[in-house]
């Protein structure tokens, strides 16, 4: 047995040591079918949440058993315990996908962040309306007044007692990072909803790619993405951006260049650069707008100031990435999409603002957007 299944044992066992027979039992479950990075336990009255990625074991005890009601607590570097269904909680929201929150109707339950720099209208709204406050990150009081505090960081070394490490971003396949809901749902006893709503989306995601898998064409389209930081030009490495493209029919460019990175002060780089390009269709006319078959993509297209929605609602519901590289590879001059821009076409952002988000009730769970499949 390895180390982290001992340590669960043994969150197990001193969870019935204190006892837990009274208090509503658990009777709905989640199950981890895709996600490698978490694991979901379950006993009467409490769970037990494992992440593999920061190596620790949340303990969640229902707030209504016997061991909540002796205030046994948990804070070591392995383990954390949480009393659930919490009331409130906080989120590092430094590239932190609130869209999670809202597919589960816990936006209302948010009450503190550390940036404003969010990509959803809703949380926009409700903190221009005084709802949500900025918390000082480096600050202990700001951090442990709430129920639990959801950070996507690993390098933040604070070992405060609330602290709960949401990774959905560590994992390879969209599929898998979406199933991160489950990660919440557990926390707030939404098992069924964050059920529902990962195998709508899930089952959306398949269908498309399987569409698209099923259709004959004389050849796939060569994608290329490219990514510009500190004047070097790479070609990505992130697996999920290599799957997205793999599973919408296209062809990604070949593993022996994209692993090569182009610094722009080097003219040597710049010309192996262009002679690439060259070669998959890309013509080079000095001003950026070099596609000869004008479509070249930004993933953009929605933003609060820089703040992009692809870091956010791109990743609860991949099933949108999807559609709009079918649509960008399959028709791109008349492509509708919700993250992607064709600059090539002077295609512009939508900026995101809390004007956007309307009177809805942040209690009301956001339901996934499902997209009509063959």
């Amino acid at each position: 047995m390895c180390w982290w299944r001992a340590l669960v044992a043994a969150a197990v066992a001193a969870a019935f040591c204190v006892g837990t027979g009274t208090g509503t039992a658990v009777n709905v479950v989640s199950k981890v079918e895709d996600a490698a990075n978490f694991h979901i336990y379950y006993g009467q009255t409490f769970k037990v949440i494992k992440n593999v990625i920061d190596a620790k074991s949340y303990l969640l005890i229902q707030n209504n058993s016997r061991m909540a009601a002796t205030r046994t607590k948990y804070c070591t570097q392995r383990i954390r315990s949480f009393v659930v269904p919490f009331s409130n909680f906080s989120a590092d929201t430094y590239f932190f996908p609130v869209s999670y929150f809202e597919l589960l109707g816990l936006l209302g339950l948010l009450k503190g962040i550390t940036t404003n720099a969010v990509a959803s209208a809703c949380a926009l709204k409700l903190y221009g309306e005084g709802q949500i406050t900025i918390l000082n990150k480096d600050a202990p009081e700001d951090l442990m007044q709430f129920a639990a505090h959801f950070v996507t960081n690993t390098d933040q070394q604070q070992n405060y007692c609330n602290l709960a490490d949401f990774l959905p971003f560590y994992e390879d396949h969209p599929l898998q990072r979406a199933e991160w809901i489950k990660f919440i749902g557990v926390f707030a006893n939404l098992e069924t909803r964050a059920n529902q709503v990962y195998d709508r989306i899930k089952e959306n995601y398949l269908c498309l790619a399987g569409a698209v898998a099923n259709q004959s064409r004389p050849f796939k389209p060569v994608v290329a993405w490219l990514a510009f930081y500190n004047d070097i030009w790479s070609f990505t490495q992130d697996k999920s951006k290599l799957k997205y493209v793999e599973d919408a029919g296209g062809e990604n460019i070949d593993t022996s260049i994209n692993r090569i990175t182009y610094n722009t002060s080097n003219p040597d780089d710049l010309e192996a650069l262009h002679a690439i390009l060259c070669n998959v269709g890309v013509e080079d006319h000095s001003c950026f707008a070099f596609l000869t078959n004008q479509t070249l993509w930004r993933y953009d297209k929605r933003a609060y100031n820089s703040t992009l929605d692809w870091y956010d609602g791109a990743v609860s519901q991949p099933q949108l990435v999807l559609a709009d590289l079918i649509q960008a590879f399959s028709s791109p001059g008349n492509a509708s999409t919700t993250f992607l821009r064709n600059i090539a076409k002077g295609e512009g952002v939508l900026s995101i603002d809390g004007s956007m988000c309307g009177s809805q009730d942040f209690s009301t769970p956001m339901d996934p957007t499902i997209l009509p499949c063959p």
